[in-house]
């Protein structure tokens, strides 16, 4: 992984450069050596004092780019505070592109199932029968991820594994607004009404 500390209008201390560089280097094991990182550190003297250092940096993994930003009292909190969201965009691409290739594996022998069952989809779709079965790999991710994704596909609910507890949990869009949040437990009570359970939660 090539990394990459400058400043934006303002001269990065060698000090704050090695720390960026020490903390970038945690993200290598998700990495390759085509990947690219860069963080960029400024400093905006009209805002408030607490959030005034700037730090943005952005990942190139296989042509696809993911950018993150943070604002702190001073670069190194910033730093932190940023290498957290960034590591975890890496995870949810890295798990996202292994689990698309098992997906398009899954769709292409569904396919294969149905003409060797001499079935076009055509068929006489009887009231309170399951008339079509779908199968789709469920990919690992953190909840604002999960957030993002259903937006961007422009569906009502979202199926995903959660990366914090590995359960499969079911996003859904609220009437009222907000989103909801399913995680089915086998032979659990069901509730009703409350409100949305953070992970980690009891």
């Amino acid at each position: 992984m090539r990394t990459i500390v400058k400043g934006k209008n303002y001269d990065v201390p060698e000090r704050v450069r090695e720390y960026a560089q020490r903390k970038i280097g945690r993200l290598e094991r998700l990495l390759d050596d085509r990947s690219d990182a860069t963080v960029e550190l400024s400093v905006e003297q009209h805002r408030n004092v607490q959030d005034s250092h700037i730090v943005d940096v952005t990942l190139v993994i296989h042509g696809q780019t993911l950018r993150s930003s943070a604002a702190a009292p001073t670069h190194q909190a910033g730093i932190d505070d940023v290498l957290d969201k960034i590591e975890r965009r890496a995870v949810t691409f890295r798990e996202t592109s292994r689990v698309r290739k098992s997906s398009e594996t899954v769709r292409g022998g569904g396919r294969d199932e149905q003409e060797a069952a001499g079935g076009s989809g055509d068929s006489d779709e009887a009231p309170g029968r399951v008339v079509k079965v779908k199968r789709f790999a469920i990919e690992p991710m953190f909840e604002e991820d999960a957030v993002a994704r259903m937006e961007e596909l422009g569906h009502a609910f979202f199926v995903f594994v959660n990366a914090e507890n590995e359960r499969v949990s079911i996003l859904y869009r609220r009437r009222e607004g907000g989103f909801g949040l399913i995680e089915p437990v086998v032979g659990g009570e069901y509730t009703k009404g409350g409100p949305i359970r953070r992970s980690g939660a009891r």
